[in-house]
């Protein structure tokens, strides 16, 4: 069997995150990682921009930051995960980014100018044997650290060994040519500690590792446990944990250990560097925080009664809080505050409260907010905090300092066992710093030097955190059912297909919720017309009353103009849809373009052989054209209006209105066609600023000399302060640290001042020759500007060849060109901001972004070039093989331009601006602000000839458009999904844990367990022979446990709220392990198969006590609804409800009965009247946690021991063990995979790979069928909890022919993802396989590695065990066989000789494939 995977949705969630000057040294951006996906953002200010007029800027603008959005500025997909990442500036153009994956790679990359993407700069790989020193298993992830200064990184890996990597420090040249064999990279030959070997401290399973700030050399604190120890055994041993500190000499690879302590506490986790002036390092530990720097004793806090008791390092307790700072982030917002995000989201910021010595005297917490359940922060602009989530959505925040009004004691929280110092009449001010009670000093000489040893004045200020942005995030998916949608028009219910939902759980604790995942939009149709033979259309804004225009806002449509074969029909769109009789317009003749001019005051007609200005339905002017051939092609980009005759004449008409005269089109002299005529043409305004000659304003005129004269003498100064101290400040001036404001307000961060920035509009042309050239023409003026050579080639990377003439041209194809049918440019996202060429060449769709281009240009060239989306979207339409030999007969002849337009750009439907591309297999394509272009299929009504955006009393921001039966829609976009996601999606927020979701088919409802945790100090003791509850005494310092309640309710899926009523609590301490929609025979008062929710528990009591379980069986009944509540409808009724033996791990049905797993055996039940009555059971491994049931065969998944294949025999009511894999395997989900005839087994496991096994008892090594044979391996790179099938998609979308029979019977496996993506595995055929593994193989060794890693590797099978086997492979990679419809036409060309097939059947191959899973 031979199986394709591929990931429809990427993952959304964030776990690394970091602020660096990513594109260039003028703006920083924010880099997040998640899963193999890596993101950049930059901040967007929300400004009003400023007008000319001087008095109406607003006044308080300056002191406060701004709202601000993220925009995805580029999205980089890599073949692995990200498992650490940081940034180090080795050029002053830019910072570059250190990339770690496991076990021990690291990969320096960073953004390359010159084609919009990554470039690998060096490549680190320590996977040696000799390295790893006899592990065979690695638990831990590589850790990367980058020293302050950017002297050189430090990478932990195994755990264990530390690897250097020394930058060169001399790189002062601007454009370091990297193709040139003698420059060596900014990376020195880097070396390895192995710390283990150090005379002192033998340092060995290192926790956390940082760089220290304001130390001479690079300094590395290493936090380290030598002789592990766990919770368990803490009474016998304690304190395990340990510090130091080695001193990098890198040029003489010597690393001396400074500074030492050991005897920390157990639970040390994180290490937290702490920025100069203070300096020195915070020790994060689950019950306790320290401060530690060199030469001071440590000053130490618990801050729950367990810190208190389970250590002998001295702690002081911290009055105020009891918190714990397991899997807690913090980052520093100033100097000595801290923000500090605890495991349940709330937000604490920590005051470092140091005295004139510098060092910290006491801690001040203050909880300032409660957030997301946090996987990385980082501060933005000293003004935003970001906090990444894998467990909800992202969001970054906007802290404000809120003042109190004079400097405060902190003796709030001071600790306990330290005395205040006597109360004072005034309190302190900056002035009087020094002494803080000078009654007390007797010895005035000590006073003045040192100060009082109590000082501890600060500001103190409490923080606000407002959210500003938020990153859509669907993961974790931890189960999904599929269902159908309760809103579906019912012009669309007769599909073959069955038109399907999904419902994932997401999230955790407070960030759970549920996510209602669409893949395609489904409109919602207000009304159908039939009108035959219509070609085109436009909607048109008629003449509106002068209030009204003078108001803004965004006008109805008057007019929809409909063009046929040789006529034009005018229909009035107000209240009602009529024809209009008598009017200016020609509807004799075709239409060729229409649309609106001037503000939406007036309306442009162009028709094959002239243009008309018209003011409503009277017209104004009329040019008739005779330019030797007829119009076919018109733009507009007002208040300009280019026309193209069918021989390439281009004209330009301008709009002219002045107060006297009436409004009128000027024209110019026509523009003849030229050796090469232009094709297709299309006018833009470009208002994003790149369409310029200019250079940034503040890019030097040398960049080569960066740093000034006075740059140099201040470092030297700065040396020698760092060896003697300061010379210019006084002992008695008081320390930089007591005003943290001055500072702020010296160096006040305005960065958002460019986007109040106005940027003058300016028009453009683009045109595409016969000979594939493409042109950027100025308007009205039309001199070029900018030109692409073999543009329908479709290069990665276009860039202008306008100036140089002697170009060498680039051998090409030419003998059959394809044709180039419609262009595209289009401004997209946040004010138009983002220019995207589109271009239909031939059936396919070609996209480029545009970016700026500062290198080797001309003065007078464009400044910009532009990068290949990849966006996968095959827009053929399916032919049979009849109908494709009949094309290629007829193609040797004069290929005819598609005059209609399908590429349609629409603002303000519903909220959404982009565009909607008609043709074969509609799409529509949206951005937002958000930055990403986002693609969502229209499948539902097949084929669209023709769209128009549409607005009127009726429709309010809806569209029209035209389906392949001559039927003309008016249709809403359904609000209630969000479509800026990778999937149109609806979140509804939980605000606990959901576990699992069931959709009862018969009465449409899901059901939905989820559990909220509440703390007790309640526990089940054994006393002789009975077990009971006893309440703890413990402190109010003590964290109390947070023990689950799990709940089942009732969802509806018209509002997504809870049915009421419909909820039923679990006892105490009981948790659900498992729960399924059963199909269970009922012979009570009827016969047949009925569909009932089941239930399985375990009680939980601790290890004392026995495990046992419960079965409970609801059924769904339809009752009579409360008044004005028609939806409880629905009331959950229990069947059944008994006690089991030993815990109910899974459920399943298998022909009519019960399928159970309790403990290690497996059950049969049959529901009998209300009761289970026992058939049959077998007896399995150690714990079976998933059943899965095909006919009489039961699929098992055990926790350990891989899967076992079970079947029942009916007649003879037998349970018996068929097969099992014998290898160790830790199961996470298992499914089936069915092609026709044939049926295989998949599984997930613990190291994120897909195994496929088959069952074929012939083969010799499958011991006479009691093995099952693995068959094929994968390597997913995230955890697979569930898996689901549904059949391959029978209908097409551009006609009306069904699939076959082969397909008809193949089952698509779907799955999703702990990392939040979704995913299928589909079986295919041997021949397809074959020609698709060709293309892989070859597609791994032409297609650039990012990072160096290499895509064959990442998919190899990966085991925490040595396994004495090959990996069986078998299944491919079609994110990277997909990626071969992004090559360009020559490589295309290439790479489908070196296979023997024609490009055109290798993307018929995938479009299969892509319509047969487009479900959803």
């Amino acid at each position: 069997m031979y199986n394709l995977c591929k990931t429809t949705h990427p993952t959304l969630g964030v776990e690394l995150s970091m602020y660096c000057n990513f594109f260039n040294h003028r703006e920083k951006s924010l880099v997040v990682a998640g899963a193999n996906i890596v993101r950049v953002f930059r901040l967007v200010a929300e400004v009003p921009l400023k007008s000319n007029k001087r008095d109406d800027r607003p006044v308080l603008i300056d002191n406060i930051p701004p709202r601000v959005k993220l925009e995805c500025m580029a999205t980089y997909k890599l073949h692995d995960n990200v498992a650490t990442m940081a940034s180090v500036s080795l050029s002053p153009l830019r910072d570059s980014v250190l990339l770690g994956f496991r076990d021990a790679k690291l990969s320096l990359v960073e953004y390359d100018p010159y084609n919009h993407h990554l470039r690998t700069v060096s490549l680190h790989y320590f996977e040696k044997e000799d390295i790893r020193g006899g592990w065979v298993q690695t638990v831990t992830l590589p850790l990367v650290r980058v020293d302050p200064e950017g002297r050189c990184a430090a990478m932990l890996i195994y755990g264990r060994k530390i690897v250097i990597l020394p930058f060169r420090r001399d790189l002062t040249t601007d454009d370091i040519d990297y193709s040139t064999s003698n420059w060596r990279g900014p990376v020195l030959q880097s070396y390895i500690i192995d710390p283990k070997d150090f005379e002192a401290p033998c340092i060995d399973n290192i926790i956390d590792m940082q760089f220290l700030n304001g130390y001479y050399d690079p300094t590395l604190m290493l936090l380290y446990e030598p002789i592990k120890t766990f919770p368990g055994r803490v009474a016998v041993r304690q304190d395990t944990c340990a510090l130091a500190a080695i001193s990098l000499n890198i040029r003489q690879r010597l690393h001396p250990v400074i500074w030492s302590l050991t005897c920390l506490p157990h639970d040390c986790q994180k290490l937290l560097p702490v920025p100069k002036p203070i300096g020195g390092v915070l020790l994060f530990a689950s019950n306790s925080l320290t401060y530690l720097t060199q030469s001071v004793p440590p000053y130490g806090v618990s801050l729950n009664s367990m810190g208190d008791k389970n250590t002998n390092f001295p702690l002081r307790k911290q009055e105020g809080v009891v918190i714990s700072l397991d899997c807690a982030y913090g980052e520093f917002l100033t100097e000595d505050r801290v923000v500090i995000s605890l495991k349940g989201g709330e937000l604490y910021v920590l005051t470092l409260v140091a005295d004139s010595m510098r060092s910290v005297r006491s801690f001040h917490f203050d909880k300032a907010a409660a957030s997301v359940l946090t996987c990385s922060m980082c501060v933005c602009e000293d003004q935003y905090l970001f906090l990444g989530s894998r467990l909800g959505n992202s969001l970054l925040l906007r802290y404000t300092e809120k003042e109190l009004s004079d400097p405060m004691r902190s003796r709030s929280n001071m600790p306990a066992d330290q005395e205040p110092p006597t109360k004072r009449k005034k309190l302190d001010t900056l002035g009087d710093w020094i002494a803080s009670n000078v009654d007390d000093i007797r010895d005035d000489d000590a006073l003045e030097v040192y100060g009082h040893e109590d000082t501890s004045t600060v500001q103190l200020a409490s923080y606000n955190f407002e959210v500003m942005d938020s990153l859509l995030n669907v993961g974790p998916c931890g189960d999904v059912a599929m269902g159908e949608p309760a809103f579906l028009s019912e012009e669309y219910e007769s599909s073959v297909d069955p038109c399907v939902e999904l419902v994932t759980t997401s999230g955790h604790g407070k960030n759970g919720a549920l996510s209602i995942l669409q893949r395609s939009i489904k409109p919602q149709v207000l009304t159908t017309f039939d009108l035959p033979e219509v070609e085109d259309m436009w909607t048109l804004v008629g003449k509106a009353d002068e209030r009204r225009r003078r108001e803004g806002g965004i006008q109805d449509h008057s007019f929809l103009i409909l063009t046929r074969p040789d006529t034009s029909l005018i229909l009035r769109t107000e209240e009602e849809i009529n024809e209009l009789e008598e009017s200016g317009f020609n509807t004799t003749s075709r239409t060729v373009f229409a649309g609106n001019v001037g503000n939406n005051r007036y309306i442009v007609q162009v028709t094959s052989g002239g243009v008309r200005l018209l003011e409503g339905t009277v017209q104004i002017q009329h040019v008739p054209l005779d330019v030797g051939s007829p119009l076919v092609a018109a733009t507009l980009a007002d208040p300009y209006l280019a026309v193209l005759a069918n021989d390439g004449t281009l004209m330009i008409f301008t709009l002219v209105t002045t107060r006297s005269l009436p409004p009128r089109l000027t024209t110019s002299k026509p523009i003849n066609a030229g050796k090469f005529p232009l094709q297709t043409i299309c006018a833009y305004c470009d208002v994003s600023g790149l369409f310029t000659t200019q250079y940034p304003q503040d890019r030097e005129k040398d960049p080569k000399i960066f740093r000034t004269d006075a740059d140099i003498k201040k470092e030297l100064d700065d040396e020698d302060e760092m060896l003697y101290g300061n010379t210019d400040i006084s002992v008695f001036d008081p320390p930089k640290t007591f005003t943290p404001q001055a500072s702020q307000e010296k160096n006040q961060n305005n960065w958002w001042k460019k986007w109040q920035k106005e940027v003058r509009p300016t028009y453009w042309l683009v045109g595409v020759r016969e000979n594939g050239n493409l042109e950027l023409y100025t308007l009205p003026d039309v001199r070029l500007c900018y030109c692409v050579k073999n543009f329908s080639v479709g290069h990665r990377v276009l860039s202008d060849s306008s100036q140089t003439s002697t170009a060498p041209s680039i051998p090409i194809l030419v003998e059959n060109p394809p044709t180039i049918h419609e262009v595209l440019l289009v401004g997209m996202g946040n004010r138009n901001l983002r220019p995207v060429l589109m271009a239909r060449v031939d059936e396919d769709l070609l996209m480029y972004e545009v970016f700026p281009f500062y290198e080797n240009l001309a003065p007078i060239q464009l400044k910009i070039r532009m990068r290949l989306i990849e966006h996968n979207l095959i827009l053929r339409e399916k032919r049979s093989s009849r109908t494709r030999k009949r094309m290629e007969e007829e193609g040797g002849q004069e290929k005819k331009i598609d005059r209609v337009s399908k590429l349609r750009p629409f603002s303000s439907i519903s909220v959404y601006s982009g565009v909607f591309i008609c043709g074969p297999y509609p799409h529509w394509i949206f951005m937002t602000v958000r930055g990403e272009l986002r693609y969502h299929p229209m499948s539902v009504d097949g084929s669209v000839k023709c769209f128009a955006p549409f607005r009127n009393v009726n429709c309010q921001n809806g569209f029209l458009y035209f389906n392949r039966k001559e039927s003309l829609r008016i249709c809403l976009l359904p609000t209630i999904l969000s479509y800026d996601a990778p999937w149109p999606v609806r979140k509804v927020p939980l605000r606990c844990t959901p576990h699992f979701i069931v959709h009862h088919l018969e009465t449409k409802t899901y059901c939905v367990v989820t559990s909220s945790s509440e703390p007790t100090l309640k526990i089940w003791k054994f006393n002789g022979d009975d077990k009971e509850e006893i309440q703890e005494e413990r402190d109010e310092r003590f964290l109390q446990v947070q023990a689950p309640m799990f709940s089942i309710q009732l969802f509806s899926p018209v509002n997504w709220q809870m049915i009421p009523n419909t909820d039923y609590y679990l006892e105490a301490w009981e948790h659900i392990t498992c729960f399924k929609n059963v199909i269970l025979a009922y012979e009570g008062d009827r016969s047949g198969l009925r569909g009932y929710l089941a239930l399985g528990t375990t009680y939980c009591f601790g290890e004392d006590i026995t495990c046992r379980g419960r079965i409970l069986i609801f059924d769904v009944i339809d009752v009579v609804p409360e008044p004005g509540q028609p939806l409880t409808k629905n009331r959950l009724k229990m069947l059944y409800e008994g006690e089991q033996k030993g815990p109910v791990t899974a459920l399943a049905h298998c022909m009519g009965l019960l399928v159970s797993a309790i403990g290690q055996k497996v059950y049969i039940w049959q529901l009998k009247n209300t009761d289970l009555v026992g058939i049959a059971f077998i007896d399995t491994q150690i714990y079976v946690h998933q059943l899965t049931c095909i006919k009489s065969l039961i699929l098992a998944a055990d926790v350990c021991k891989s899967v076992l294949l079970l079947r029942f025999q009916e007649e003879n009511r037998t349970l018996s063990l068929v097969s099992r894999d014998l290898k160790p395997l830790q199961v996470y989900g298992v499914q089936y995979l069915v092609d026709n005839s044939t049926l295989a087994f998949i599984a997930s496991d613990a190291d994120r790979n897909l195994v496929v096994f088959t069952y074929n008892p012939e083969s010799h090594e499958s011991a006479g069928g009691t093995r099952l044979i693995r068959k094929g391996d994968f390597h997913l790179g995230s955890h697979v909890n569930c898996f689901f099938r549904i059949r391959c998609r029978l209908g097409d979308v551009s006609s009306d022919r069904r699939a076959g029979q082969n397909i008809e019977r193949r089952h698509i496996t779907m799955m999703a993802t702990l990392d939040g993506s979704i995913g299928y595995v589909l079986p295919v055929s041997e021949r397809t396989y074959r020609r698709f593994s060709m293309i892989y193989n070859l597609l791994v060794q032409h297609l650039p590695h990012i990072a160096g890693l290499n895509p064959k590797a990442c998919r190899t099978f990966q085991s925490r065990y040595r396994l004495n086997t090959n990996p069986s492979r078998a299944v491919l990679d079609a994110e990277l066989i997909w990626s071969y419809l992004h090559l360009p036409a020559p490589e295309k060309v290439e790479i489908a000789k070196k296979i023997g097939a024609k490009v055109d059947d290798i993307i018929e191959d995938l479009m299969e494939i892509d319509r047969m899973t487009a479900h959803f």
